[in-house]
């Protein structure tokens, strides 16, 4: 691969002066919305992202007027752990600056949606000033860091946590461009270029993507990610982690040599040492992936490519010594838990569920008000998870009644009174902003659950857990590939449905009906789930299920994930 041409996105990020380019001058341009196609690539290493309301294009252009251009703004929570004081601003930038709504991602950060070019470096600015970022958010380097974010499972989260802010910062680029176009910092006046010593003037070939576990709860869905740490209790304190490598949701339909993959467990580490596995880890990313081709760039395509043995020998090379033998450790879900639990220190802990992640105000429910007069009184933190909830975390005792009363006034108490399927459900943003969007998702995935929902109530399911997940397009940010049931956008109104998803976010799942029509899914999984009511054994999981029941084969790593073995099932109405 070396001797073919590398991407465009190689020479755009080579000649940008470490991620410059000319976004200054295009925030400047007040002759359009937009900003130059090569800075839009750029923007995505600043936190931002480039969008237009699709369900406006068609009326825009009928006017002859350009798309109505906006961006989303990305921030890094790293362990998805914010302040009272953050949530405020995080609120009123949302409603004064952004669309009027929070969205709280798969992957434990905040997302504005609706900011237009004009807005776009005070709200930069802004959350900066309340000890946040977006840089790196978005672009090849290494993603917001994500970790088990409920304090009561565990005795040793605190020092999980650490490890993960400590990641984040290490992995963060160096660059002074962020600081000298958001923030107005100091341009280097002297000759000296700046120096990214983890990354170099090319950064990674695609973004990069760490998250750590505590079992027995995998709900940061660990094994989606390009480098994972799985945290090892012994004797009540954090002995170290085991590390997994080459998980990737991503894929595009029709090219059978892009695929989800779930990372590998290849040794342990202790405590002390993962920042510098995850150093080298980049590294050997950094200089061995795909820089050609960026649908097969990321890290699983290198470890499927050269294989495990290759990596492990090569990790072992940048670092200097080896891993030990990885160390047991069970997952039992990768859901999150709700309602009130108290931790070993007598405070308390609220789980709410919020559809979609999508935080707003609707005259029936009322949710961001509620959460920013929670923000007013709250002395513990905001934790949100990779499930797109959010926990009310640190709760005194005294702070209780206050808080549940503001709960119960704005009707949050009740969030998470759904069904196991709903609260099991994870959707993308899709459509209208997403451009990669080829079917809708946040906006049509609660009106399917209540669908099903009949369904779950006539087979006395309704309780039960089931994962569910829809996305707009295949490259896979709700994780849809490692849920029980998936659901992913092939065209407007279209979907391929995926069973057999592990329930611990430890097996992917299989094709099982290639572009289903939306209005067919209910028909399609009526029968599953009525057959799983019937025939269940005890405990038994409906993924597990549908592999039992002969409905799809267990998927095994790399292209297989494409084959249905049981290819009657895609034919059969």
């Amino acid at each position: 691969m070396s001797d073919q041409k590398p991407s465009a996105n190689e020479t755009i990020k080579a000649s940008s002066n470490y991620l410059r380019g000319t976004i200054a001058e295009g925030l400047a341009d007040t002759s359009t919305g937009a900003m130059p196609a090569d800075d839009q690539q750029l923007l995505k290493f600043h936190g931002t992202y480039q969008q237009d309301d699709r369900d406006l294009r068609s009326e825009r252009r009928k006017q002859g007027l350009e798309k109505a251009y906006s961006f989303m703004v990305r921030i890094r929570v790293p362990g998805g752990v914010a302040t009272p004081a953050q949530w405020l601003e995080v609120d009123r930038l949302a409603t004064s600056l952004a669309n009027g709504t929070i969205k709280l991602t798969t992957r434990q950060a905040f997302q504005f949606h609706g900011v237009i070019k004009g807005n776009l470096k005070e709200t930069i600015a802004r959350i900066n000033r309340t000890a946040m970022d977006t840089i790196a958010a978005c672009g090849d380097v290494n993603r917001n860091v994500m970790c088990n974010p409920n304090p009561h499972l565990s005795t040793v989260h605190a020092d999980v946590l650490r490890l993960s802010q400590a990641i984040s910062d290490h992995l963060t680029p160096q660059t002074r461009a962020y600081h000298e176009i958001w923030l107005d910092g100091e341009k280097l006046e002297s000759t000296e270029e700046d120096h990214e010593p983890i990354y170099g003037k090319t950064y990674l070939p695609r973004k990069f993507k760490i998250a750590i576990a505590v079992p027995p709860s995998n709900d940061v869905d660990v094994f989606a990610n390009d480098l994972a740490f799985i945290a090892i209790i012994e004797d009540g304190k954090l002995a170290g982690f085991n590390v997994a490598v080459g998980g990737g949701m991503g894929m595009s339909h029709g090219i059978a040599t892009s695929f989800p993959r779930i990372a590998d467990v290849i040794g342990f580490c202790p405590a002390d040492r993962v920042v510098d596995v995850a150093e080298k880890v980049v590294l050997v990313q950094r200089d061995y992936g795909d820089r050609t081709d960026r649908k097969h760039a990321r890290l699983k395509y290198t470890i499927q490519d050269r294989g495990l043995e290759w990596f492990g020998s090569e990790l072992h090379r940048y670092l200097g010594y080896d891993l030990e033998p990885a160390r047991e450790f069970r997952f039992d879900d990768n859901g999150d838990r709700y309602g009130w639990v108290e931790d070993a220190s007598g405070n308390w802990h609220y789980n709410l569920f919020v559809q979609g992640g999508r935080v707003l105000d609707t005259p029936a429910y009322p949710l961001l008000t509620g959460l920013r007069e929670i923000a007013k009184v709250h002395t513990g933190d905001f934790r949100l998870t990779a499930n797109q909830n959010l926990i009310i975390a640190g709760i005194s005792p005294e702070k209780r009644p206050e808080i549940e009363a503001l709960l119960d006034r704005y009707g949050i108490s009740d969030s998470h009174r759904q069904s196991g399927l709903r609260l099991g459900s994870l959707a993308c943003v899709a459509l209208p902003t997403c451009g990669l969007s080829l079917a809708e998702a946040e906006r049509y995935l609660p009106d399917l659950l209540t669908e099903l929902e009949e369904v779950l109530e006539t087979h006395g399911l309704r309780h039960d857990a089931i994962t569910i997940r829809m996305t707009g397009c295949p490259n896979g940010c709700a994780r849809p590939f490692l849920a029980e049931i998936g659901l992913v956008g092939r065209a407007p109104g279209r979907y391929n449905v995926y069973l057999g998803g592990g329930f611990a976010g430890q097996r992917l799942s299989k094709l099982y009906r290639e572009s289903a029509r939306s209005e067919e899914l209910r028909a399609l999984l009526e029968p599953l789930i009525a057959q799983y009511a019937r025939e269940r054994h005890d405990g038994e999981r409906f993924g597990d299920f549908c592999i039992r029941a002969g409905h799809v084969e267990a998927t095994v790593q790399g292209p297989d994930f494409h084959l249905n073995l049981k290819p009657g099932a895609l034919t059969a109405r």
